[in-house]
């Protein structure tokens, strides 16, 4: 059985035969091209899990075979061969979006090993785009939700639970956790998908049109109100209306949406007429109602009333390697959407992505990758790009060495992330077995990451 497919360019023929032998003994499937043009044929018709290249080749270099397979195959690794073993060379290859950079003559092993974990690196990203993608297919979880981390299953458990049953749920947590997706989740979940989502935020609406704006008015009520109006209640009819912000409800408001809980009615405002409506409420705030109450500034009926369920959604420092997956998928989602081809990040912004507490959450990774994706020269977002202070080990790599070791903490690191600390199930996505993994996390002094 192949260990994966790796295609060798050069315009030197026993050199890559030289080089084939040794892969090959490493139990890789190996072709070679002579050009750059027969290389971009060979990967436009053939799946390979990396690409060796010389720099220089007749007619054109290994810089320029890298940068088109970052804009076709920004998942293809490149490793680039060069006699030129200077600091500019590093650089110029790493900003081409390289993977590595070897040094001629090149001794078999060391490519042997640096082909290996370029091909690990490879599998363990699509790893992380598979677990993304089966995240964005369960429709019960939200988007957003990304981890294993218990406090993340338990809000996927709780949409699951009380998706279809006939209660009012209370979502918390901090602003930018994502608590409108998980309203929007138990909507989908339910037996009222078909039928609208309206949501309001009580906080952003003055106090003054709050009360019209929920439950409508009839023409002449108020000055300016030159016709009826249906309010949001009976807009949401038969799907669901979300209370966002309910913490910032004015106290002369909360008795009269206590009453429409109640009764399941509602009175326009400059009418007498009680107005059926058949629709879900879904509540969230950012704020301590508990604390409130006690202020006299929240009603505590109207608390029981709205928290028959309660969802707690995680801030992002809560959720196991949460930060590093979020911050991948926003960079996929917006740099689609910018037209920008990035690849990734590389090991000092992953590190400071780990590192950073983020307390805007969601909102936050969101607003500093779309940012970093306008101040990113190369295919690679950097911590310096986020505007975020280099983690640790974050500091510019040029030799070999510390550029294998980067890679192989970053993918330790994150292996361990997405299996929340389960040493086999993490030694089996990085292809090593777990007394090695013990060995490397002693080594780069990791623990495994807090459930």
């Amino acid at each position: 059985m192949t260990t994966g497919r790796i295609l060798i360019v050069d315009d030197d023929r026993a050199l890559c035969e030289t080089l084939g032998i040794g892969l090959r003994r490493r139990r890789f499937e190996v072709e070679s091209r002579a050009s750059v043009g027969e290389a971009i044929d060979a990967l436009a018709g053939g799946d390979f899990d990396a690409v060796v290249t010389d720099l220089n080749m007749g007619g054109s270099t290994g810089i320029d075979l890298c940068v088109r397979i970052v804009a076709r195959w920004p998942d293809v690794p490149v490793l680039v061969l060069t006699a030129f073993g200077s600091m500019e060379t590093a650089v110029q290859a790493i900003r081409a979006g390289a993977y590595d950079f070897i040094n001629k003559p090149v001794e078999l092993d060391v490519l042997g090993i640096a082909v290996d974990r370029a091909v690990r690196n490879k599998r363990l990203h699509e790893e992380v785009k598979r677990l993304r993608d089966e995240a964005g297919r369960a429709p019960t979880r939200p988007s957003d939700l990304v981890g294993d981390s218990d406090a993340v299953k338990r809000v996927v458990d709780l949409i699951a639970r009380v998706a279809d049953a006939e209660v009012t749920v209370l979502v918390t947590g901090e602003s930018g956790t994502g608590k409108e997706l998980v309203a929007r989740a138990l909507h989908a979940r339910s037996r009222r998908s078909g039928k609208p989502f309206v949501a309001v935020n009580c906080a952003a609406v003055p106090e003054g049109l709050l009360e019209s704006e929920l439950f409508g008015h009839a023409r002449g009520a108020f000055t300016d109100a030159k016709e009826a109006r249906v309010g949001l209640f009976q807009q949401a009819s038969g799907g669901t209306l979300f209370l966002d912000e309910i913490g910032d409800m004015p106290m002369p408001l909360q008795p009269k949406l206590l009453r429409v809980l109640q009764e399941r009615t509602v009175r326009p405002v400059g009418t007498s007429q009680e107005v059926p409506v058949d629709v879900r409420i879904v509540c969230a705030t950012n704020r301590d109602l508990s604390a409130l109450i006690a202020q006299q500034q929240f009603r505590q009926d109207l608390y029981y009333r709205i928290a028959e369920v309660t969802v707690q959604v995680p801030a992002v420092r809560e959720r196991a390697g949460g930060a590093v997956l979020l911050a991948h998928a926003m960079l996929r989602r917006h740099a689609s959407q910018a037209g920008r081809s990035k690849r990734g990040f590389t090991e000092d912004a992953l590190a400071a992505i780990d590192a950073y507490a983020w307390p805007g959450n969601v909102r936050e990774i969101e607003n500093k990758v779309k940012a970093a994706l306008i101040m990113a020269d190369g295919p690679l977002v950097t911590a310096a790009d986020l505007g975020l202070a280099a983690g640790e080990g974050g500091a510019p790599l040029f030799t070999l060495k510390d550029a294998r070791a980067r890679a192989e903490l970053g993918a330790v690191r994150q292996a361990l992330q997405i299996c929340d600390g389960q040493i086999t199930r993490a030694a089996e996505m990085l292809g090593i077995t777990r007394p090695t993994l013990y060995e490397l996390m002693d080594r780069y002094k990791l623990r495994r990451p807090a459930p």
